[in-house]
């Protein structure tokens, strides 16, 4: 860590990095983020969780002034004295999903899918049933037409054929950026966004509403849908040990992997030194 001072806004992604693999995040890292704020600095939850997963959200990061949920597509401002404060809610429309899953099967067969629909707090995905999916409490078995009824915070699907970055390279080939935006965060299935939504352009939203350059911004993440975020800010990027390949390749440093608090042992050398 050779950079001089300290950054203006840090942003932190949430599973897999900041949260450890039983689901918890530690007594030190929350003291570390608690002192990050009392140095003044703001501190943004940059997750892939959508804002049915709020409250768990604001447990998990407890430090937070901002968060930015759905990979981009909600922004929160949660400083404001009178409450939470919406900076940020895209859809994506259901007949572009429709039409974009149809272009998808054409080409690599019958895709398991299921939707986010509602940011109502703990309401459930719908979809096609698959034995993969982590959070079984937390979905609902329902039709294609149902799925397709109404605009969706964001898609999931997989195929039985794909390794999921394989998935992802050909959907990407098949579906433009303008129609919209495709990644993954490590749950084996290409999540589909909204055009134009990504970490990126989430945290975009904080850094204006704060007058901060993205130059200024300290980020942290593990997964390809962190990797907008990696390109966007300039103060650090760095991966947890247990991150992607591909992020691990493009970030400034790495730290200790997300079991072993590497955000906030980064973190508390940088208040340190």
């Amino acid at each position: 860590m050779t950079r001089p001072g300290l950054p203006k806004l840090i942003a932190t992604d949430l599973d897999g990095t900041l949260v450890r693999s039983d689901d918890t995040v530690s007594a030190y890292t929350h003291e570390v983020l608690d002192r990050v704020r009392a140095a003044g600095i703001p501190v943004v939850g940059a997750t892939g969780r959508g804002p049915r997963l709020a409250e768990m959200t604001r447990n998990d990061i407890r430090a937070a002034d901002f968060l930015v949920m759905a990979g981009g597509g909600r922004v929160v401002d949660q400083s404001d004295p009178a409450g939470p404060v919406v900076l940020r809610d895209e859809r994506l429309s259901a007949e572009v999903l429709a039409t974009l899953l149809a272009d998808l099967e054409a080409t690599v067969g019958p895709l398991t899918v299921m939707v986010e629909a509602s940011d109502e707090h703990g309401a459930p995905l719908w979809g096609d049933y698959h034995a993969s999916w982590p959070y079984q409490n937390e979905f609902e078995t329902r039709s294609r037409a149902d799925c397709l009824s109404c605009d969706v915070i964001k898609a999931f699907v997989r195929t039985a054929d794909h390794h999921v970055d394989e998935l992802l390279e050909v959907a990407r080939r098949i579906v433009p950026p303008e129609v919209a935006t495709l990644t993954q965060a490590g749950l084996d299935f290409v999540e589909i966004c909204p055009p134009g939504v990504d970490k990126s352009t989430g945290l975009t939203v904080v850094a204006q509403r704060l007058g901060v350059d993205p130059a200024e911004v300290l980020v942290f993440g593990d997964m390809p849908n962190d990797l907008p975020m990696f390109e966007w800010a300039g103060w650090a990027r760095v991966a947890v040990s247990n991150a992607h390949p591909l992020v691990r390749a493009v970030a400034d440093e790495v730290t200790l992997r997300n079991d072993d608090d590497g955000v906030a042992v980064y973190l508390d050398r940088l208040l340190s030194r």
